[in-house]
């Protein structure tokens, strides 16, 4: 069975355009759907960390309102109250991409914060599309493809087709016009060929190795597209 690393943010804020520190993580539902779909198929995971710190979950992500109800909320924290290898990260500095046949990035706010000007992370991301391996990365986590520009502001990931949160979520979950910058404006600028679609409905690209969902609802599709990878 396949080997997967999970790459989680280490942050519990992002720092907003006006100096604010607002509380996140990583988004629950991103780490669980794809946890649960590759543990179930008998595949194992590790994560890995900043520093190897724990990662924070949003507490917001939590919450029955954005979880489709109490009961699929419930269901959440049941399964990140049994996931040990949350609070046994090891420190992305220290991971060997041939340990591993699969590399996957969560989402949240928290990549905003680190993982967009992380060069360790930067350098597993570049690693992995050269592999071949299956990456996915899905929502806000595609903040981590900034830092795999080069000194001349050149990406690998440059010309490939991404989905990542859009401007119109990032709007209407009040954002927009608090935040440093916005996800897609910056990927766009990279070079990547941004895709997106309707507000809040599942929405994956692939691209040859590379799997990107837009937001939380695309987690599980993804998922499920590099499973079949696997």
């Amino acid at each position: 069975m396949a080997h997967i690393l999970f790459v989680l943010t280490g942050a519990d804020h992002w720092t907003l355009a006006d100096g604010t520190k607002h509380p996140t993580g990583f988004w629950a539902e991103e780490f669980v759907a794809p946890y649960a779909a590759f543990t179930g198929a008998g595949h194992t995971v590790t994560v890995a960390t900043p520093g190897g710190v724990l990662p924070p979950v949003d507490q917001g992500s939590l919450a029955a309102e954005a979880n489709g109800g109490a009961e699929r909320a419930a269901e959440i924290a049941e399964v990140l109250a049994g996931a040990e290898v949350l609070r046994q990260p090891i420190p992305l500095a220290e991971v060997r991409l041939a340990d591993y046949d699969a590399v996957f990035y969560p989402g949240g706010h928290g990549p905003m914060e680190d993982l967009a000007v992380d060069p360790v992370s930067g350098a597993l991301l570049v690693d992995a599309l050269a592999s071949g391996k299956p990456l996915g990365v899905v929502c806000h986590a595609p903040a981590a493809l900034l830092a795999t520009a080069d000194a001349d502001g050149k990406s690998p990931f440059a010309g490939y087709r991404v989905a990542a949160f859009s401007n119109a979520e990032e709007t209407q979950a009040g954002f927009a016009e608090k935040a440093k910058w916005l996800l897609a404006d910056r990927l766009a600028a990279l070079g990547v060929d941004y895709r997106e679609g309707e507000p809040w409905a599942p929405h994956i690209e692939v691209d040859r190795t590379l799997y990107t969902g837009q937001n939380p609802a695309s987690s599980a599709p993804l998922a499920a597209r590099m499973l079949d990878a696997l």
